[in-house]
């Protein structure tokens, strides 16, 4: 995004800062050449590296004169890369309650309304630490409905009215919900967030739409499925591969969102799209789909805490791993679906994208296309 903005503004960019992960920065792309500063944060479980580039942001937004013109630009990821805590919260709370995130496989508008909670950034504190001074921002969705408010856990954005308690209170562990319970007893009112204009440039529908492109251009139909892909990965996966089931050949169902996993307490190696996979290919077994295929893929080249994207699997996935000595069924209950697609060769690795707008799956039964 940084590299788009300064190809676009060139010398009207009179500096910057850019928090992205270790190795994001896109190869023969020179921030400080125009006055950018770049400081890496943690994702997708925040550290004091996070906490260090909250406070680099604040100090530079606060730091400008009051008729600076400012872009901000902003991506899924950020709710994990930058935050600047309320005085109440420490990073082993931050951590705690991110940890939570990942392993309850609660939905992302509810970990959002959580993560608010704790933060002087999110709900708007950054558009109210800007206060006054002109902002724009350009956003990269990764979440339902392309809402601003939930993206980045709403840097820019808050619900004008947040209640102090929060959806998906009840699943957190009592330590974290007593924590919670006592920051706020009262609701917080967020009229006072200066509004930010705001456009979409990249999201999961637009992903879709490109992926039906490329498909179509091999020659091949498509269904692009405009249901968001949502709740827990495993049903999904068979969910998908059933839906496989009753399509032609040659069509090719395309889909985007996030799905959700709820992980054991000693977690092994993958990501939710992995998990995704492993279903499916045990469904894809089950069912005998000789001539079809199943890909399920972060867009940002990461599937959780993994190197890897995800996975491409078809029905004899399942005894290539078994051949290799690994058991589908018990992987998939120990959430190490990671070790059990590379066994089987399935493993899909690109490498950071540096776009994040969710994973796509995408389900093809090739027949006479093969």
């Amino acid at each position: 995004m940084a590299q788009g903005a300064v190809a676009a503004l060139g010398s009207q960019i009179a500096g910057g800062v850019i928090v992205v992960p270790v190795d994001h920065v896109p190869a023969g792309f020179n921030p400080a050449a125009h006055g950018l500063h770049v400081t890496y944060g943690s994702h997708p479980l925040p550290d004091e590296a996070s906490l260090v580039a909250g406070q680099r942001v604040v100090d530079f937004v606060t730091a400008l004169d009051a008729d600076a013109q400012m872009l901000f630009l902003v991506s899924g990821g950020a709710s994990s890369l930058v935050d600047w805590l309320i005085p109440e919260a420490t990073l082993a709370d931050l951590q705690a309650l991110n940890r939570w995130a990942l392993q309850s496989g609660a939905a992302i508008v509810q970990v959002n309304a959580l993560r608010r909670r704790i933060s002087r950034l999110k709900g708007g504190g950054l558009a109210r630490i800007a206060m006054g001074r002109r902002t724009h921002a350009l956003m990269i969705s990764d979440v339902p409905g392309d809402d601003p408010r939930i993206i980045g856990s709403g840097l820019l954005h808050a619900f004008p009215h947040e209640p102090a308690g929060a959806p998906g209170m009840a699943a957190l562990s009592p330590e974290l919900r007593d924590f919670l319970d006592r920051l706020h007893s009262s609701p917080r009112n967020h009229a006072d967030v200066p509004a930010v204009p705001v456009r979409i440039v990249a999201s999961a529908g637009a992903a879709c739409r490109a992926a039906a492109a490329a498909a179509r251009a091999q020659g091949l139909q498509v269904r692009l499925v405009r249901t968001r892909i949502d709740g827990d990965a495993a049903k999904l996966g068979v969910r998908f591969v059933a839906s496989l089931a009753r399509q032609s050949a040659g069509i090719v169902q395309v889909r985007g969102g996030e799905s959700t996993v709820s992980l054991p307490a000693q977690p092994g190696r993958g990501g939710r799209n992995q998990h995704l996979a492993l279903a499916a290919a045990l469904e894809l077994e089950r069912r005998g789909l000789h001539d079809a295929h199943l890909l399920a893929a972060g867009t940002d080249g990461v599937d959780g805490s993994s190197s890897d994207a995800g996975a491409l699997v078809d029905d004899e996935t399942c005894q290539r791993g078994r051949d290799a000595g690994c058991d589908p069924v018990v992987s998939l209950a120990r959430a190490d679906s990671g070790t059990f697609l590379e066994a089987a060769g399935d493993l899909l690795h690109t490498g950071p994208t540096l776009t994040n707008v969710g994973d796509l799956v995408l389900g093809l039964r090739l027949g006479g296309h093969g």
